[in-house]
């Protein structure tokens, strides 16, 4: 749910939409949602100073709750994925 949610959110602000995937992994330290984008859009969904990285983290750490959620932001490739 959190990971759709999140897609929903970073397809919204990016240039290129259909680049966008979130993956949502187990770790022992607890859940990492990680979000690749095409290199263009980085910066979109980093934002100026970080601001709207974070607004995406306040925004899923909510509907978390106690859960505690990370959210790694990644860029892919014009050839593939990494």
């Amino acid at each position: 749910m959190l990971a759709d949610a999140l897609e929903h959110l970073v397809r919204g602000v990016v240039d290129h939409p259909d680049d966008v995937v979130v993956r949502d992994k187990q770790l022992r330290r607890g859940s990492v949602l990680e979000v690749r984008v095409h290199p263009d859009d980085l910066g979109k969904v980093i934002g100026r100073g970080g601001r709207t990285a974070t607004a995406f983290r306040t925004v899923i750490s909510a509907l978390a709750g106690d859960g505690g959620t990370r959210i790694d932001f990644v860029d892919v490739d014009r050839t593939g994925r990494r």
